[in-house]
Parts: C-alpha cells; structure tokens; sequence
C-alpha cells in the first residue's frame, strides 16, 4: 500500500497540465492585433487611406497690371486726384485683353475717376467703393467681339488729393 501513497505525494508536488490549445488561442490572438495595427499603420501611413490622391490643380499665380498715373480735376472743386492703380488679374489672356484695349481702359477710368467729389473718396470704405466701381468698369466689355476680361481685384498703390 506504500504504492499508492507515492502517486499522490507526486500529483501533489507536480505542477497539473496545462492545456495547449489555451496557449494557441492566446497566440493566435496576438497574431491578429499585432497584424491588424501593423495594417493600419501601413494604411494610414503609406498607403493612400483608401481614396486615390487627387493631383493637386495648378493654380496659376495671379498677374498684376501696373496702369499709367491718372491725374484728374475734380467734380465742383479746385482740388486734384492722382492715383496708380495695380490691376489683379487671373491670367496672362486677361493681361493681354487689358493691354491689346488701353486707349478704351483709361479712357473709361479718366470719366470715373473725374466725376467723383474730393470729400467722397476719403474714407477707406470711399476707396474701396471706388475699386469697385473701377473693377466694374474694367469688366464691361472692351470690344463687342471679345469677351470682357475678368478682374480680381483693384489695389491702390498711389493715391493723393490736392
């Protein structure tokens, strides 16, 4: 009966069996997760996020146009403006419409800019009415034949009332 006594002392001081498909389940776990963040990784940062990357459109940089100095009387008064006006336009076409038609350009704006009255060209928002109405000037067309160029913006880099 000695036998038996041995067998129990040796379950007793073994440590059990532990089951392998336990250490195959947590090793295909990891597997999985480490797989699936190395995958977004790949994704977010090498690959294109699913979307294909769209060429950037050229963006042709803006053109300016200096126009000779205006010096004109003003309406009902015994001052004087003289202003250099700077036109942003969106292409060399529009530069070129604006040049090919000069004489018509600064005839047009010798009439507007000699019909205003000393105090309403002032104030800052007096400039900024009259580019406009420059601008809007400038976009009527030049020539019933082509169309009107298109003007981004009117900038003032000389103006003076005397």
């Amino acid at each position: 009966m000695a036998a038996p006594d041995e067998r129990d002392e040796a379950s007793e001081t073994a440590p059990p069996k532990k089951s392998k498909a336990k250490l195959f389940v947590i090793l295909g776990v990891l597997v999985l997760l480490l797989g699936g963040g190395g995958a977004a990784a790949w994704y977010f940062l090498k690959g294109d996020g699913g979307h294909a990357e769209a060429e950037p459109a050229k963006v042709e940089p803006p053109q300016f146009l200096d126009l000779e100095t205006f010096t004109v009387n003003l309406q009902d008064s015994d001052q004087y403006l003289q202003v250099d006006i700077t036109l942003q336009l969106p292409d060399v076409a529009a530069v070129d419409a604006v040049k090919q038609h000069m004489p018509r350009v600064r005839s047009r704006l010798l009439a507007l800019l000699a019909s205003k009255h000393a105090e309403a060209l002032f104030s800052p928002q007096d400039k900024a009415k009259l580019a406009e109405e420059i601008k809007a000037e400038i976009m009527k067309p030049l020539h019933p034949s082509i169309k009107p160029p298109k003007v981004d913006d009117v900038l003032f880099t000389s103006f003076v009332i005397q």
